[in-house]
């Protein structure tokens, strides 16, 4: 088989994206996690933190709740619907995580989850941190805080 075979093949067999269905679905599914977020972090502020720590609330919580979406088997499910909006916040980081743990824990904490768990989320963890690391020399050396 060919390329131009092959080609010919994969587009008759893949589907085409409803893009038109598609993005605003994650435009509104992205927007509804941040409206959470926001939701949470006046609440947290009401009950007395302060932004800083209200904001760090709201990061556990909606960490928390993506792990245990994720957990539920519900996360998938508004996904499957939500596409890139659920992937960009930080409830699609920590579905990265969870996910791959809850699939490999037949194989045990340690080959399993412990091995498995940040297959997917692993390159933005290091990445991230080579990302930080960088911005803080450049800081260091312009003096620029």
């Amino acid at each position: 088989m060919d390329k131009q075979e092959y080609s010919k093949l994969t587009d008759k067999v893949s589907q085409n994206s409803k893009s038109y269905l598609n993005i605003p679905k994650a435009f509104v599914i992205g927007g509804l996690i941040c409206t959470l977020g926001q939701l949470l972090l006046n609440l947290y502020m009401y009950w007395g933190a302060d932004k800083e720590l209200a904001s760090t609330l709201v990061s556990v919580t909606l960490v928390f709740l993506s792990a245990l979406f994720t957990g539920l088997d519900l996360y998938d499910n508004i996904a499957k619907h939500g596409g890139a909006g659920t992937l960009v916040p930080i409830t699609g980081f920590a579905n990265a995580v969870a996910a791959p743990a809850i699939e490999f824990k037949t194989e045990g904490f340690i080959l399993g989850v412990g091995a498995k768990m940040f297959t997917i989320a692993g390159s933005v963890i290091v990445y991230g941190t080579l990302a930080s690391v960088v911005y803080g020399l450049i800081i260091v050396i312009f003096k620029l805080y």
